[in-house]
């Protein structure tokens, strides 16, 4: 769900691969260009996971990674797909957009027929060319409107966008709990900046100015100047417009110059890395808008919040989820489309009807097939409805 622009890296260090192990590797081979790759082939199917495996973000990617390998080991157990083993490589891209470039014309020489990934807006939004132009269908798991604006029929989000958070969090904020002394603090990201702008249109459709709008590079460490700004203006509620790690730093030192009011943010606020980077008494109250607020949502997330604990001895969150419903998304238009390639899987991703653990999937032209998030608040480290 989300990124920041990082340090540029040589190419050499842009086309790191993890093989994966266990069942996955069952049809492992050097990877390379093949002729069976799509529907007339025998061999295995080859996807690609993109994702930080390293780095800042690389919780994103962990979270990720997870998701979609449970829905893989699913479909191989269950015999794959028309018999073929669905076979996942997963690409390291640092957090980088440069990295996911390399990475995007790695996959395409490769024959991988399709991606999943990345986590990182910016990083999707820099390889969304590459793709488009090799036609290699790739379902994300940002949520910057950004990526919706390139208009690739290639390229599918596996949750909301900016906009259905941040709306869905000022109804609450401003609608319901009547706050109208609104502070932001959101990074200059491509998350941050989708973050920033989503809810600040948000705010002016209600007639609402910020009483402070900080802005903050992506890397940042010291955040004392903007939150003694935003100390002196006195806020209701502190809006968040940052991942985890940096969103955690935000809180921790607001709490440390004295700040009170309860912070707000989208899917980085309901993470655990998110409460302990901030740590469990700072992080207490603050409101979240959110596809998938816990475990216990449905019946259906319990069953993958008890497999994805068997599997990896620990509690799924939001991330592991919509990556599963993604992988769900793409493995059943392989299976629809007989591992369709190109243009053919596009489109029977686009007419995929899919019951996920965050809602129920309809994708229309721009990619985005769910629009709605529920409001959670944090409460003793873990994230209730309101």
């Amino acid at each position: 769900m989300h990124t920041t622009s990082r340090v540029r890296h040589s190419a050499a260090a842009a086309v790191t691969v993890v093989a994966l192990a266990g069942s996955l590797s069952a049809a492992c081979g050097a990877p390379g260009k093949s002729k069976d790759a799509g529907s007339g082939g025998s061999g295995p199917i080859k996807i690609a996971l993109v994702d930080a495996q390293s780095g800042q973000l690389s919780s994103l990617g962990k979270w990720e990674h997870k998701g979609v390998k449970l829905a893989i080991d699913e479909w191989n157990k269950a015999g794959g797909i028309n018999g073929r083993t669905v076979k996942l490589d997963v690409f390291d891209d640092q957090g980088d957009p440069t990295v996911g470039t390399n990475i995007a014309r790695k996959i395409d020489s490769q024959n991988y027929i399709a991606m999943l990934g990345t986590a990182e807006s910016a990083v999707t939004i820099a390889m969304a060319p590459s793709l488009k132009q090799a036609e290699i269908p790739n379902i994300a798991s940002g949520q910057s409107p950004g990526m919706v604006a390139l208009k690739s029929p290639f390229l599918f989000l596996n949750g909301p966008t900016s906009t259905t958070y941040d709306e869905t969090l000022a109804k609450y904020v401003v609608d319901t709990k009547k706050l109208k002394k609104i502070a932001m603090i959101s990074n200059n990201g491509a998350y941050g900046k989708g973050e920033h702008d989503a809810f600040l249109k948000a705010l002016t459709s209600r007639g609402i100015k910020p009483v402070a709008d900080e802005v903050v590079t992506a890397d940042q460490k010291d955040f004392s100047a903007q939150l003694t700004k935003i100390r002196q203006r006195s806020p209701e509620v502190v809006f968040l417009g940052a991942e985890e790690v940096e969103s955690g730093l935000i809180v921790k030192q607001a709490r440390d110059l004295g700040i009170t009011a309860p912070f707000a943010g989208a899917a980085p606020q309901g993470t655990p890395v998110y409460r302990d980077t901030a740590g469990v008494k700072n992080a207490e109250g603050t409101i979240v808008s959110s596809p998938y607020l816990s475990n216990d949502i449905s019946e259906a997330s319990k069953k993958f919040a008890a497999a994805y604990k068997a599997a990896y001895g620990e509690e799924a969150e939001l991330h592991g989820a919509k990556a599963y419903d993604g992988a769900q998304i793409m493995l059943t238009a392989l299976k629809n489309s007989n591992v369709g390639t190109g243009q053919k899987l596009a489109d029977a991703i686009r007419a995929v009807k899919y019951q996920g653990l965050l809602g129920d999937f309809a994708y229309d032209e721009t990619g985005v097939g769910i629009k709605a998030t529920t409001i959670g608040i944090v409460k003793g480290g873990k994230l209730v409805k309101a």
